[in-house]
């Protein structure tokens, strides 16, 4: 009886068909790994073969006896294809990073087989679909980021199944909804992004359990409901706190003053008002703090005195007021202070930049007055400073002019006087000045030969004199020199044409005086050239015929003589000329781009003839000799040409009748379409007026 048990057993082990599946080993599950790779630009992944071992291959990392894979990095290396299922097959994995490459297709549930795993960094791919709920097995995983793929619907709630997570990053996806209420149940998480998504809906009080939370990331394109609850400031261990750009309202709770170990605050482009909550100045270890583009109302809280570590201060757009305190100078590390398009009133903290850590300045558009701090720049730290749009009066301190750190200064719009301290133009990091609408005077400094950097410089409106220097044309790289509405006198240098990058030169309503300098003509890149309103002579030059990108060119109420020159009218990219007042005789062209310009354009010329201008006398016109004029009509010849037009006046009206009568006929066939236009408060002229570079 066993014998013949044992043969029947022996027999369906033959002949029964298997039901478990093959093995598969990591040396097969790596090389499926790689054959789902479509691309691999760099061949980063041509040593995976038979040929080597697969300890040594990219990317792999196995345990101390060189038998078991344990780490599977191949992130930024710019991979494009799907992601195997046989991954499940490298049973003893503990770090997967696939980060920065170009993956798509859903992420395999398979994954949920590889229980050893404890990191898994999936992002900057373009993994789709939703969070597969196998993963919920993985119960050792201690890092998950899956930033900035394609993920959708809701934020995936099986992730709360892993009670190890430190780190779980789900930003830069499509989730919806809101923030689960769950997500407050993690004992030991540490770093929670879920920034950049389409999430909603109030944040939870939940969220206040995470008391193991270093680093929370909530803000950018979620539109949440209402304000931050006050169990925010439960995070005891809280070090990094982004809440920015994600509809915020309301005022921030007071309870954030419990967050002792905060060292980041951004809560900007949100939707916060009230006064600015005084405890915000318990936070002893804040280095930065963004509160701009809100609504905050009410004057700076005297507690922010006790923000010693503070290197960051951003409180711009805002509707704050009041005068700029004096401890905000005293902050011993402070290095960014923006607090643009406020209220502000008073003068500026006069010990502003003695801590010689000051980088980036900007107070503009508020209503200061008073004169600037002497030491700014005291560290030779200062980059970039703004004050644009105030009251401010007194000279530019001269200690500006030995700033090497120095890249951007804008102080246009104020009442600054005196002259353009010494050595300003020859730093070697300035790549930007704006000094316009002030009442600076004295002279154009001469210029070294280190402003190779400087791509703008504005002086418009305001009170220098003397002549431009030769060294003008050391700087190599300015693309826009606005020297207009100054008393600049004398002739325009020809250094100028060693201004290669010039794209905007406006120098008008000045004193230039003596020719147009051809040289002009070598800055090919010229698109913007206003000379108008200042004493130039002579005729125009002809080089200027050359510049085969100008589109505006301005040389009106200046002395100038002669003809425009011919060749000007084959200059296809002018869209606007003005000749007007000046001395110019001769024949306007008529071809080309002039033949759609306005006679405003050439007025003022008694001399000049063409079209709108009336014709020209007998004689030479631009070196060629016109046909003379013949005589007056006789008066038989000009009754002929009266009957001549009645007659055909009668026969157009005759035939309008006709045609009227066939389409009141044709109408009663179909009905008419009316489309009516709503009546526009502006004209064409208006609008062409408006085309210029400024309105770009």
């Amino acid at each position: 009886m066993r014998l013949l048990l044992l043969v029947l057993l022996l027999h369906l082990q033959i002949y029964a068909p298997t039901t478990t599946a093959r093995t598969v080993s990591e040396y097969e599950a790596l090389l499926s790994i790689k054959s789902s790779i479509t691309d691999d630009p760099q061949s980063f992944l041509s040593a995976w073969n038979s040929t080597t071992s697969l300890c040594s291959w990219t990317g792999i990392t196995c345990d101390h006896t060189g038998r078991r894979v344990t780490s599977l990095d191949l992130s930024g290396l710019n991979l494009s294809g799907t992601l195997s299922p046989d991954i499940a097959h490298l049973r003893y994995l503990q770090n997967l990073s696939l980060a920065a490459n170009q993956f798509s297709g859903p992420i395999p549930a398979s994954l949920s087989a590889v229980t050893s795993l404890r990191s898994l960094n999936l992002s900057n791919n373009i993994f789709n679909s939703s969070f597969p709920t196998q993963l919920s097995s993985l119960k050792n995983l201690e890092v998950l980021d899956l930033y900035n793929n394609n993920m959708t619907g809701g934020l995936p709630l099986t992730v709360v199944e892993m009670p190890n997570l430190k780190h779980l990053h789900l930003g830069g996806n499509y989730y919806s909804g809101k923030i689960p209420p769950d997500y407050g149940k993690w004992e030991f998480l540490e770093y929670l992004a879920i920034s950049g998504n389409e999430l909603e809906g109030s944040i939870p009080v939940e969220l206040g359990n995470l008391t193991k939370l270093r680093e929370l990331y909530i803000g950018y394109f979620n539109t949440y409901e209402g304000g931050l609850p006050p169990e925010i400031g439960n995070l005891s261990s809280l070090v990094r706190f982004d809440a920015a750009n994600c509809g915020l309202s309301g005022q921030i709770p007071p309870e954030i003053g419990r967050l002792q170990n905060l060292d980041t605050l951004f809560l900007q482009v949100n939707g916060l008002s009230g006064s600015l909550t005084r405890e915000l100045g318990s936070l002893k270890s804040l280095k930065s703090m963004d509160l701009s583009n809100n609504m905050f109302t009410g004057e700076i809280p005297t507690s922010f005195a006790e923000l010693k570590n503070l290197t960051l201060l951003n409180l711009f757009r805002n509707k704050l007021y009041g005068a700029i305190p004096e401890f905000i100078a005293e902050l011993p590390d402070l290095e960014v202070l923006q607090l643009w398009e406020n209220n502000f009133t008073s003068t500026i903290p006069q010990a502003l930049g003695q801590n010689g850590k000051l980088e980036i300045l900007d107070l503009s558009s508020n209503k200061l007055t008073g004169t600037l701090p002497p030491n700014m720049c005291l560290g030779n730290n200062l980059q970039t400073l703004i004050t644009l749009s105030n009251f401010l009066f007194g000279p530019i301190p001269e200690s500006l002019g030995q700033c090497q750190s120095l890249s951007r200064i804008r102080m246009g719009e104020n009442f600054l006087n005196g002259s353009i301290p010494k050595g300003l133009f020859d730093l070697p990091n300035l790549s930007q000045v704006e000094l316009q609408d002030n009442l600076l005077a004295g002279e154009f400094p001469v210029i070294g030969t280190l402003a190779v950097n400087l791509g703008q410089l504005s002086l418009s409106n305001n009170r220098l004199t003397g002549s431009l220097p030769p060294s003008i044309g050391n700087f190599s790289g300015v693309q826009k020199l606005l020297l207009d509405g100054n008393k600049f006198s004398g002739s325009i240098p020809p250094e100028i044409g060693r201004l290669q990058q010039l794209t905007k030169m406006d120098f008008s309503h000045n004193k230039f005086s003596g020719p147009i300098a051809p040289e002009i003509s070598q800055c090919k890149l010229l698109t913007f050239v206003d000379l108008s309103r200042n004493e130039l002579s002579g005729e125009i030059p002809t080089e200027i015929t050359g510049m085969r990108i100008l589109n505006y060119l301005n040389l009106s109420k200046n002395h100038l003589v002669g003809s425009i020159p011919a060749p000007i009218a084959t200059m296809q990219s002018l869209t606007s000329v003005d000749f007007s007042y000046n001395n110019l005789t001769g024949l306007v062209p008529g071809t080309g781009q002039f033949s759609y310009f306005n006679y405003t354009s050439f007025v003022g010329n008694p001399s000049l003839c063409g079209p709108y201008l009336g014709p020209c006398k007998d004689g030479d016109v631009n070196g060629t000799h016109q046909p003379r004029v013949k005589g007056p009509l006789s008066s038989s010849l000009k009754l002929l040409l009266v009957i001549g037009l009645l007659v055909c006046s009668i026969a157009f009206a005759v035939a309008a009748i006709i045609k009227a009568r066939s389409l009141k006929k044709a109408s009663e066939a179909r009905a008419w379409k009316l489309t009516a236009f709503q009546r526009l408060d502006f004209t064409v002229d208006d609008v062409l007026d408006c085309l210029k570079e400024d309105n770009i």
